[in-house]
């Protein structure tokens, strides 16, 4: 082989490459203690010589250091640690979230909306609020208004958003709230409300079909921060006529936003 075929090569091979250091880099973060190479690899289902190469070249720039046969963070992964924290300030957080919803919205062709929930007592507690939207491009398309309000029990947003809560908290939501109909095909019944809540931690999407309207599909999942808590639920909103043939596309890609947007705001 000679230096023109190496070098290309080389260059295919980066993308593999630059995936492997960020999961080696997570690997040794999630460890309190030095982690051997035989473990990396184990974990990391990759062989030792190729993560012997990457760890050398770490350490090079202070990434990592070894210690007794193992491998732990170094001094500049730390500093790298604090530089990223301080442009993730910069660049706040509500708009990592609407940037994930443009894309998801020119990946979906429908509505993106972002809602939030809300325990409160009396009439007007127990309801998501969508405090943001994206709207398709389609001439039929669904839109709701900034603020607008709909029950937890017959909307994506707010199933999925109680698929966060445990199974006591959602039978006691159940059993206080008026379940009504919204639309003709409105589900009341707190027993199928309850198993339609446990198939969304299941699934990791929620999704309603004339539910809270008549015609509209709805398909969500959460989004959390680096902490673990919940930011509030990423919907796709979609005519039901346009959204019968793709049930599953919808739910793959709020699913796969939902993780990118947590990912950017910090959620491992």
């Amino acid at each position: 082989m000679d230096d023109a075929e190496k070098d290309g090569e080389r260059r295919s091979g980066s993308p593999q490459s630059v995936t492997r250091v960020i999961r080696l880099l997570e690997a040794l973060c999630i460890s309190s203690d030095p982690v051997s190479l035989a473990d990396l690899s184990r974990r990391l289902k990759t062989p030792k010589s190729s993560l012997a190469a990457l760890l050398r070249g770490l350490a090079d720039e202070d990434l990592v250091v070894a210690t007794e046969g193992a491998w732990r963070l170094g001094p500049g992964a730390f500093g790298l640690g604090s530089a990223l924290t301080e442009a993730r300030r910069r660049l706040q957080s509500s708009d990592l979230v609407r940037e994930g919803m443009r894309r998801l919205c020119a990946r979906s062709g429908e509505t993106v909306l972002l809602a939030v929930g809300d325990h409160g007592a009396g009439d007007s507690g127990d309801m998501v609020t969508y405090v943001d939207m994206v709207e398709s491009s389609n001439v039929v398309r669904y839109s709701v208004s900034v603020g607008d309000r709909r029950p937890f029990y017959a909307t994506s947003a707010g199933r999925a958003l109680l698929s966060t809560c445990s199974p006591a908290a959602v039978d006691a939501y159940l059993a206080r709230v008026a379940l009504r109909p919204l639309a003709p095909g409105t589900e009341v019944d707190q027993a199928a409300l309850a198993r339609a809540v446990d198939l969304v931690r299941v699934q990791g999407h929620a999704q309603t079909v004339d539910q809270a309207a008549e015609g509209v599909t709805g398909t969500a999942a959460v989004v959390r921060d680096a902490a673990g808590g919940v930011v509030g639920a990423l919907v796709i909103a979609a005519p039901s006529a346009r959204a019968a043939a793709r049930l599953d596309e919808l739910a793959a890609l709020v699913r796969d936003e939902a993780a990118a947007i947590s990912r950017s705001l910090g959620f491992r």
